[in-house]
């Protein structure tokens, strides 16, 4: 049976059980600052297990998953992941154990016709509750029904002792039995041994207790159901395969990684199977917006791609090639994820940049050991180096084997405990950054009391309202007076709450004399909060309030969202389809969109998107919005911001036929209310993200008239009209050209001339000759001709040029032949200048150059490189 046939058949059985079918959340959760990736099927729920959302009682959902905390195991074991679907089935004050544990059997033995002696089931130690459902009510024998600790069968595991505190409980497994034939082969063997043998298939989480400081266990009011059962798990056993690798869910990726290896490694099948894994993890992180870079979410997705890389590199992939799979991935995947298709193309994009960058790194990684290890010798360094190899490994990706290597060779000792410890400390910050944080279920500013706000700002600028709840440090408050800051929850509200990159309204709540001033709305799930301070009078809860937002920042906003729409469809009509949303701003005063793309946009393009988003502002033509069911408008090919979770039902925004994008912000009616559109900025934000800013309206108009402020003074200056001003301009520049280009011909020629004179200033130290000379405020190309004149017309010698002004100071040293073929190293000697001018330096070992901060002291550097020369031995 595929995988998506099972994933099917698991919905549709759990739908038939009253259950909502839930899509998959996001890999990054929305409104939950607790996990870095989605871990587990139950996140998306936590509202509902709190009971905050009372839409539904009972839920079902497949969904994807990302955790790295076993991330070293990947590819070794039969089940470990980084990316997998978790199934899972919720119920939320409704059912419990009884329900929970038949219908998991029901769907196993029934629904999919697993034998159920191949089944076998463990529970927590002292939940008899439990073991008697399994016993007496499924019937399996209890010969296949083992006990286990706190450690194996409590969720979470060890919560009673180590914590957190928040909901938990006993938990019960069920487990696949691959045979007497697999694993250790004692008669005793059960699920309780890590032999093999077991294949856990299915987790029963029953949520009944509360953790409370210092361990006390008291029973919850509501309790919940929270199952997860691994698709690639369930496909393994569906499958009749060894391990979940070698499901339909692998085995195309497969076929193509070992198709193109070049040589057998000893772990190959270690290193195929991970890279399809990380590649899995990769790809749908990308989907969900998340891109490769130096921190958070995006460096844990680099560094897959650059642990995939390595593993590639160990198979005979000498060149890029984890992009290739990403077609392969979208096809198997394509039922569940149909977007995906669409996007392959793009993804591969990013995957290729950074494979490109980090190949890049590993072939030019001698350089950087040299840079990076210069000047450590003996074994009292060795610690040093350690540290250096770690930050090689953390920051560019550079295997520490490859490290270690180099500097074997080299004679240079590292200590492997010192990076062993660096290391440690790593795992350790991710794993806190990548598992929950504190208690289980600590989500702040959540239980405000209120269900939802009812929104009226689509039609309203002013709205009648009753205070349910004022909100004050250090928590709620009946009565706030002139000068409090407070956040209020009303009934109903015009406000438009920050969502989506568009900000929060501002405004006024009044009573009669009283006043509130809103300076931003936010929003708690489906609650606004207003947030601002009492301007006058004062307001307690319940009072009836007249709420009325900035009519005209409303507009502005407005004029910018609006802009923002077309903007992104003029980018896919000039750049093409592969452009998507990264991200957005949408403020009073200007716009700001990221977008897709991997390469510099030219001016000639950004014309043309400039005149796209103009001439629809001219054409004034009308806005349509709609709303549709979510998969209604999956298919009416609007554009989706990938990454967000979007309610059952979406409102649509459309421009007659130039945009149509999901959107719940508030827009014009008219494009033409936007008056005029003008790009201020463009450039690169992260690999294969570009920005772009812009300005409308009020704001558009105003750069226009600097611009033109600004040419008439350019043509006031050069004294014509200022449509002659570019070609006279041009006429200037080429004369100061010529000038220039005399005036370096004639400063080359005084420098030549002169050389002689210098090199016969020159000092006598141990038998060679130091020249210096200093050229007051020259360019560094002025320094290293000198240096190149005087090693023309001398030799036995040691040339310094220096040059200084208030802010800088540059030095270079030039050594001739000779002394380079006895040892002296000009790329050395420049160390000794470059620290004490407070910058640095380098170069080879006839010449080497430094620049620095502190041209105060250059006199004290000459003095230290005089020293230092004078102890040189020929």
């Amino acid at each position: 049976m595929t995988a998506d046939a099972l994933r099917k058949k698991f919905l549709e059985f759990f739908a038939s059980k009253g259950h909502r079918i839930v899509e998959s959340d996001s890999l990054v959760p929305r409104e939950d600052p607790t996990v870095l990736f989605t871990p587990a099927g139950m996140n998306q729920f936590k509202k509902q297990f709190l009971g905050l959302i009372t839409d539904y009682t009972r839920a079902a959902s497949s969904q994807r998953c990302l955790r790295t905390d076993d991330l070293d195991k990947v590819g070794k074991t039969r089940g470990h992941h980084t990316f997998f679907e978790m199934l899972g089935n919720f119920s939320f004050g409704d059912y419990f154990k009884a329900e929970a544990i038949a219908w998991a059997w029901e769907f196993l033995t029934q629904e999919l016709k697993v034998p159920p002696e191949q089944l076998w089931v463990s529970v927590y130690k002292d939940d008899d509750e439990a073991y008697a459902i399994w016993r007496d009510a499924v019937r399996v024998p209890a010969a296949r029904i083992i006990r286990l600790g706190d450690t194996h069968n409590f969720w979470p595991s060890e919560a009673k002792e180590k914590g957190p505190n928040g909901p938990c409980g006993p938990c019960s497994e069920i487990f696949f039995d691959r045979g007497k034939e697999v694993g250790c082969g004692k008669a005793d063997c059960n699920p309780g041994c890590d032999c093999g043998r077991f294949f856990e298939v299915w987790n029963l989480v029953f949520t009944q207790f509360n953790r409370r400081e210092g361990g006390a266990l008291e029973p919850l009011p509501q309790k919940n159901i929270d199952t997860g059962m691994g698709l690639e798990r369930l496909a393994a056993v569906m499958q009749g395969v060894p391990n979940n690798f070698e499901t339909d869910l692998f085995r195309p990726l497969l076929k193509e990684i070992e198709g193109g290896s070049k040589k057998e490694a000893p772990q190959s099948k270690e290193y195929t199977y991970a890279v399809a894994d990380h590649l899995r993890a990769v790809v749908f992180a990308i989907y969900d917006g998340v891109l490769p870079s130096n921190e958070g979410r995006g460096y844990v997705i680099r560094k897959l791609i650059r642990k995939s890389s390595l593993s590639l590199r160990s198979l005979g992939f000498k060149k890029p090639f984890l992009y290739k799979l990403v077609p392969i991935l979208a096809d198997i995947m394509k039922d569940p994820y149909p977007e995906l298709v669409g996007r392959r193309e793009n993804i591969a994009e990013v995957i290729l940049s950074e494979e490109k960058g980090f190949l890049a790194t590993l072939d030019s990684s001698a350089a950087l050991f040299e840079e990076k290890f210069r000047g450590f010798t003996g074994a009292s360094a060795s610690r040093q180096v350690g540290l250096v190899a770690f930050q090689l490994y953390d920051t560019y990706g550079i295997p520490f084997e490859l490290t270690k290597d180099w500097l074997a060779a080299r004679g240079i000792a590292v200590s492997e405990d010192a990076f062993d410890r660096e290391l440690d400390e790593q795992k350790q910050r991710s794993k806190s950054q990548s598992n929950m944080k504190g208690d289980v279920f600590d989500i702040k500013d959540l239980d405000l009391g209120v269900k939802e706000t009812q929104f009226t700002g689509y039609d309203a600028y002013v709205q009648e309202a009753r205070i349910l709840k004022i909100l004050k440090d250090p928590g709620e408050a009946q009565l706030i007076q002139k000068g409090e800051e407070a956040r209020v929850v009303l009934d109903r509200s015009c406000f438009y709450a920050e969502s989506g990159g568009q900000v929060g309204d501002t405004g006024r709540l009044i009573n009669g004399p009283n006043v509130f001033e809103v300076l931003d709305t936010r929003k708690s799930d489906k609650v606004i909060v207003h947030i601002g301070r009492v301007a006058q009078g004062a307001f307690k809860k319940s009072d009836t309030v007249s709420a009325e937002i900035d009519v005209e920042r409303r507009l502005a906003v407005a004029r910018n969202h609006t802009a923002t729409h077309l903007l992104q469809a003029a980018l896919r009509k000039v750049l093409g389809d592969h452009v998507q949303q990264q991200g957005s701003l949408v403020a009073q005063d200007r716009l700001r969109f990221d977008f897709t793309h991997f390469k510099d946009v030219s001016q000639p393009e950004l014309d043309r998107i400039e005149e796209l988003v103009n001439k629809e502002v001219i054409r004034d033509q009308g806005l349509c919005v709609t709303e549709l069911a979510l998969a209604e408008a999956r298919k009416s090919g609007a554009l989706a911001f990938f990454g967000e979770k979007y309610d059952d039902k979406v409102r649509i925004v459309s421009v007659g036929d130039v945009s149509k994008e999901f959107c719940g912000g508030t827009h014009l009616s008219h494009t033409g209310q936007i008056g005029l559109f003008k790009i201020t900025q463009e450039g690169s934000v992260a690999s294969g993200v570009r920005r772009i800013e812009a300005v409308t309206a009020d704001a558009a108009y105003r750069l226009v008239k600097e611009e033109e402020q600004s040419l008439a003074d350019i043509a006031a200056l050069l004294g014509v009209p200022i449509e002659n001003a570019y070609g006279e301009l041009e006429k200037r520049l080429a004369r100061i050209r010529a000038i220039e280009k005399q005036l370096d011909a004639l400063k080359g020629e005084a420098l030549k001339n002169s050389i002689d004179s210098v090199i016969k200033e020159g000092q006598d130290i141990n038998g060679l000759q130091l020249i210096t000379k200093d050229y007051k405020d020259a360019q560094m190309d002025v320094l290293r001709k000198a240096a190149d004149l005087v090693k023309a017309k001398t030799s036995n010698a040691i040339f310094v040029g220096t040059s200084g002004n208030d802010r800088q100071a540059c030095v270079v040293i030039a050594v001739t032949q000779d002394l380079c073929a006895k040892g002296i190293d000009a790329s050395k000697l420049i160390k000794e200048v470059a620290s004490e001018i407070g910058g640095s330096g380098g170069g080879r070992k006839d010449f080497a150059q430094a620049g620095g901060s502190k041209p105060e002291n250059l006199n004290k550097a000459l003095e230290k490189l005089t020293r230092a020369i004078s102890q040189v031995s020929l």
